[in-house]
């Protein structure tokens, strides 16, 4: 089960959890429709606005007619790998373990989700033949790229990126086996990997 800021993102989760879960096979992914506001929450309010998320994600589970293996939630932090990044993804961590009656992980994608999209340099040509991502945003720590949103859009050429190529990409790194190998680093994707690797 996804639930994530919008269709887009869960798109490029999913990609992710089937990389490092591929005894999933044809299990089905399924996306809560609600968006996810979670960064800013704490105490009760984050218990509270977790506690919906799950339950929703269980009535999900009830309606597909399969049990609930995993939760992924995804959020943009707006922000980079820093200090705050640790703060906040402890706390919602930790409120998303205390409640998941499942599996679950955390997606707090520093800055955002096409962050992530930059460790894979390679997928790019093969959505769009004329995208090449220039060599000073390779093998760098892209959880401390400012909005790397508007600088896939500005510097990959045309056409010009959108959010709905994001999908496109991650999906195109799992098929060519590009996901296994990020190209640079970013503690968010990759404390979301280690978090994926702990599901049964």
């Amino acid at each position: 089960m996804l639930a994530g800021e919008d269709a887009n993102d869960c798109d490029i989760l999913a990609s992710i959890i089937r990389q490092h879960h591929p005894n999933l096979g044809s299990a089905k992914i399924v996306r809560i429709n609600d968006p996810v506001r979670l960064k800013k929450k704490t105490g009760r309010e984050l218990a509270t606005a977790v506690g919906t998320l799950v339950g929703k994600a269980k009535g999900k589970a009830l309606q597909q007619r399969g049990p609930l293996v995993g939760l992924a939630i995804h959020e943009d932090l707006d922000g980079f790998t820093d200090n705050r990044y640790r703060t906040v993804r402890r706390a919602l961590s930790q409120e998303l373990s205390r409640q998941s009656p499942c599996d679950a992980a955390l997606a707090l994608a520093a800055w955002e989700s096409e962050a992530w999209l930059l460790l894979f340099p390679a997928a790019f040509p093969h959505v769009r033949p004329r995208w090449k991502v220039p060599a000073q945003l390779r093998g760098n720590d892209t959880g401390m790229l400012k909005d790397p949103k508007e600088t896939l859009k500005s510097k990959l050429g045309l056409p010009t990126f959108r959010e709905s190529d994001g999908a496109l990409i991650a999906k195109t790194a799992y098929e060519r086996g590009l996901l296994a190998k990020p190209q640079g680093k970013n503690r968010s994707y990759d404390d979301f990997v280690a978090e994926l690797t702990t599901w049964g």
